[in-house]
Parts: C-alpha cells; structure tokens; sequence
C-alpha cells in the first residue's frame, strides 16, 4: 500500500468515531459509504494503527488514507478521448466532459479512461495516472491527475493545505449582488464561497440570468450547488437543488471548473491551468 493522504484531526469536545469525523476529509472518500468503504479495506489508519468504524476521534491524531500498489496496467480502458490541458512527468490537468463520473464503480469513468489519453511516467515512482480530487457527474472543467506515486501525495497535500486554488464558472437564475461571498455552512462544517456576476441577461422563463465566477475556500460535498440554492438563486439545469417552476431540462447543469492554480509540488513553478466555456455557456454569454 501506499499513504496518498493525511490529516490531523482537529480537537473534540466530545470523542465522535471515524466513521462520522472522517467524512469529507479526504477529495477521494466524500461520503460516509466511500470512508466505510475504505475503513473496511484497511486503507483508513489513525496514529499508525489500522481503524475501524468504532476507532474514536478525540483530537490531534494523525488519519492517514492509502491506497492499494496499483498494477502495472489498469484492470480495465475505457475508450474516451479526453481533451489534455497539461502534462509533464509527474502530473496532469484534463478537461473533464459533463455527464462522466470520476471513478467508482462503473466501467465508464474518468479514472479508466486516463491511460490511454495520457504518457506513462519514465520515473521510478511512475503508476497508474489517478484522479486526486473529484468533480461531481453533471459538472465539467479542470481535473488534477496524479502520474507518479510521490506526486499523488505532494498533491493531496496541497489540497490537504488548501494550497491550490479552484475557480468555477456557473449560470445561476435570479437577482445576485455584483459580488459579495456565501458562508452558510454544510453538513454542519464552515463553508465559504466567493463570488462576482460577469454578466447577465433578461430570460423569459426564469427572469434573469447570471454568469458568475465562484471562488470557493472550502471543499464540501456539493457546495457552489447548495450555497447558490440557499440564497435563491440556484444554477441553471440543476435537477437537485432547483426552485418550483425554474428547472431546465435536457442541456445539463451550467457548472464548470473552469482554473486551478497551484506551486508545482517538484518544478516549484507557478500553474495555472484554464479549461475555456463550454459552447452551452457561450450561446447564452457570447465572450
């Protein structure tokens, strides 16, 4: 196995077990099935010891998730051209389709489509590439792949750090201020989201439109979705966070990562890496 993250539990007022401190920590175990998932494969320990869904969480201690050694070659290809934004070495930035789910396990996912669109790594460490954060099925953008073993952990830990920053583009329906910032917390968590209106247009069916860019300092479980609905102006094409009378079918949701920026973790250079609109964007804002 390999360590691919880490991350220092933060003090309790009372002892709460793994199994529901632990959810969301981690980019890659974002629901409470996913941490069981890997607390019962053994990929979950806190101080050094292996956990299990009745470890206690008193604060301080170290949780480290690994990963099982990957093989050589990926159990499974799926045959999907992806468009490649950057590539070196050590890591790699996609530009990820809507409507594709990141990993898990269905056959059609990011993760089995990566070997085939990206070159192997040449150094000593180099494995199978991986995903090391997600974006959700419906939303398009920037996606950070992992090449090599130590390059998988140096960007966990930035995410771990909040050392690397994302910026999204959304359609959202209704009246926003010119910017300002959300900070309505999920699943009882701190949640903090900024934002700025580039544009918007007059709509008949949903009365004003908004092209906004986001820029969210936490990463919680559908969070640009769920602060955009809160203040009732939800992003357009959202079939799970949507008003009466102001759902749009059959294009989709309007959410996009659209920039990620970050100090490379080995060449120490500055990246920022911008994955442009989708088409659906534009027929609306014309850039």
């Amino acid at each position: 196995m390999i360590q691919i993250a880490s991350h220092t539990s933060s003090t309790q007022n009372s002892p709460v077990r793994i199994q529901e401190y632990a959810v969301g920590i981690f980019d890659t175990l974002p629901t409470k099935s996913a941490l069981k998932k890997a607390i019962k494969k053994g990929l979950v320990y806190v101080n050094g010891i292996k956990a299990n869904t009745g470890t206690y969480i008193y604060g301080n201690e170290t949780i480290s998730l690994y990963a099982l050694t990957p093989t050589s070659k990926p159990s499974k290809t799926f045959d999907l051209a992806l468009e490649v934004l950057f590539e070196d070495e050590y890591l790699a930035v996609i530009n990820k389709p809507a409507g594709i789910v990141v990993s898990g396990n269905s056959f059609a996912t990011i993760n089995n489509a990566l070997p085939q669109n990206l070159e192997k790594s040449t150094l000593t460490d180099a494995t199978v590439p991986r995903p090391v954060h997600r974006l959700d099925y419906p939303t398009s953008g920037v996606l950070l792949i992992g090449k090599t073993t130590s390059s998988i952990i140096q960007l966990n830990a930035l995410f771990e750090k909040k050392n690397i920053q994302k910026t999204y583009h959304a359609i959202a329906i209704g009246s926003l201020n010119k910017q300002g910032s959300f900070e309505a917390p999920i699943d009882s968590k701190n949640a903090t989201t900024q934002y700025q209106v580039l544009q918007h247009v007059a709509s008949q069916k949903f009365n004003r439109l908004n092209l906004v860019e986001l820029r969210p300092s936490t990463g919680r479980k559908h969070q640009l979705r769920k602060h955009l609905f809160a203040n009732k102006t939800p992003i357009l094409g959202d079939k799970t966070y949507f008003l009466d009378g102001l759902l749009l079918n059959g294009n989709g949701l309007y959410l996009h990562a659209s920039t990620l920026e970050f100090t490379h973790p080995f060449t120490s250079k500055p990246i920022k890496i911008t994955a442009k609109l989708p088409k659906k964007f534009t027929r609306i804002f014309p850039l």
